[in-house]
């Protein structure tokens, strides 16, 4: 379980990373450079942590599933990026697979 909550982590400091880029990049502030680079790192340290106890296919899967839909998410609610329904199914697919990993990985 603790190897979980580690795979959950490095998902948010990715999605703080990502957050921060598109800030750094809208507003040219060296300060999102700085917590853009510190948040991939943390995630990354995270990511090699939670790899130690879960298969490296399921993990970077889930990382990497649930970052995009979470990004894709507050793309639309934080800079009022276009959602459709194609988008939002998606998307929703993207969640139950990664979802669906978790629960197929027997319980790491």
């Amino acid at each position: 379980m603790l190897y979980w909550v580690y795979l959950g982590l490095a998902i948010v400091f990715e999605v703080i990373g990502t957050l921060s880029l598109k800030y750094a990049s809208v507003n040219n502030s060296p300060i999102y450079s700085i917590i853009m680079g510190v948040a991939y790192i943390v995630s990354f340290t995270l990511l090699y942590f939670a790899i130690k106890k879960i298969d490296i296919g399921t993990a970077y899967a889930v990382w990497a599933g649930m970052g995009t839909a979470l990004i894709a998410i507050l793309g639309v609610l934080v800079f009022n990026e276009m959602m459709n329904v194609a988008k939002a199914f998606f998307i929703t697919c993207i969640i139950v697979g990664a979802v669906g990993l978790k629960f197929m990985s027997g319980g790491h």
